[in-house]
């Protein structure tokens, strides 16, 4: 009898770690398929006047690079003093499980946050981080242990650009890829694919320099294929070979500008939007050449946000930050601003089935309907002091999110059940 009844009481506690870690994971930027789409249990229709209740808040260090969520385990990639930092705490109380830090010097040159911007990600039982410097580092998930690391700045001879190493990697098919933008002699170093499971270098391709933008993986026309929007261009390669498929160039005419939204596919369209006079497009792939459907810098020019897409319809943010720009629903086949709220401030934006998540920078969330007929916010409360810049994690109904806040960076987890 009490064989069954240890049995059973295993069999139930593993029955309820298998629930809660089969949860939909965030592991990485943007989130499962790196498109800003939540697909996990329904989120409330309305919040309380206070806002969603706070599981719990953590002072953290210094960093625009987000959390990411697998499992029970949250990840966090901060600076602390002089170390590039990433730690494994408990989703449901912020508990610190393991810590892995290095030394980092990286210095802003603008005066803007000295932590690391590009967010984790986690695959395969692994932590991959790319830090300020651009350290990229292979950690144990369990553990934190240090699988291997790479100093790609030093490897590749990478100048040190306006803000540093920004562009999450992606890990597709055993591989690491980044946007490094070496400048390794004759190599090719723009993008450059490391072995997950030992860090040695596969391939590179083009002479690119780094933008912000992280790459996402997609299927076109039956192959798999991986999108960049690197400082110069729209590129789409071979994740196993490096090979270039096709490239166009988009960018700035002004040198002191950036790409950082990340491309948006659907099928064998490819949206991409930067400001700086540049404007959006969607491009359509047919086996090596692009052809633009719509260009314009009036409809939907992304700074740093990364827009979604639901339905037809893209929803993002339209102009610079410093500028206070709107927010817009664009139709995705013609690039017609559908309605704009202006002078909104900038921040992120996730989709949660049929409605918004926005995340302005003054640390005010806010939920609205997903559509084209208006902006219609549904409920809104003052999360975090200003600054947020980093992108949220929303998994299993929680969102974690960070500020910037010089006298005290926080990290806070609600429950928008």
């Amino acid at each position: 009898m009490r064989r069954i009844l240890l049995l059973t009481a295993v069999g139930l506690a593993l029955l309820m770690s298998s629930a809660r870690g089969a949860a939909p994971d965030w592991p990485q930027f943007l989130g499962p398929e790196r498109n800003g789409v939540y697909t996990g249990p329904p989120l409330a229709r309305s919040w309380p006047a206070s806002g969603p209740k706070v599981v719990w808040r953590k002072q953290v260090g210094a960093g625009f690079a987000g959390p990411v969520v697998s499992g029970t385990r949250l990840i966090l990639f901060h600076r602390v003093g002089n170390e590039e930092v990433v730690e494994s705490l408990d989703t449901r109380t912020g508990s610190p499980q393991w810590r892995y830090a290095y030394p980092s010097s990286y210095r802003d040159d603008f005066g803007f946050d000295e932590g690391p911007r590009a967010v984790p990600v986690v695959a395969n039982g692994r932590v991959y981080t790319f830090g300020a410097e651009g350290s990229l580092h292979a950690l144990d998930l369990s553990t934190g242990r240090v699988i291997w690391s790479e100093d790609t700045r030093k490897h590749f001879a990478v100048p040190k650009g306006f803000f540093g190493a920004a562009g999450s990697p992606l890990v597709e098919d055993g591989r690491v890829i980044a946007n490094i933008g070496g400048m390794d002699g004759t190599k090719y170093a723009g993008i450059v694919a490391f072995s997950a499971d030992t860090g040695a270098v596969l391939w590179g391709a083009t002479n690119h320099q780094a933008s912000y933008s992280s790459p996402v993986g997609a299927t076109i026309e039956g192959q798999r294929r991986v999108v960049f929007f690197t400082r110069q261009a729209v590129v789409v390669l071979d994740p196993k070979t490096g090979q270039v498929i096709s490239q166009r160039g988009f960018r700035s005419p002004s040198q002191t500008s950036v790409n950082a939204a990340t491309p948006i596919v659907l099928g064998n369209q490819i949206f991409v939007s930067a400001t700086y006079e540049t404007g959006a497009t969607v491009l359509q792939l047919e086996g090596s050449r692009f052809t633009p459907l719509w260009q314009s810098d009036e409809a939907l020019s992304n700074h740093y946000a990364t827009s979604v897409y639901a339905n037809g319809y893209l929803y993002g943010f339209h102009g610079r930050q410093e500028f206070n720009p709107s927010f817009r629903a664009v139709d995705f086949k013609t690039g017609a601003v559908k309605w704009s709220e202006d002078q909104f401030h900038a921040g992120t934006v996730t989709l949660a089935g049929d409605r918004l998540l926005i995340l302005r920078e003054t640390g005010e969330l806010l939920m609205a309907q997903a559509t084209p007929e208006a902006f219609r916010p549904i409920a809104r409360a003052q999360i975090l002091p200003p600054t947020l810049r980093s992108y949220p994690a929303v998994s299993d109904g929680f969102l974690y999110a960070r500020n910037n806040d010089t006298k005290s960076d926080t990290l806070i987890c609600l429950d928008l059940r």
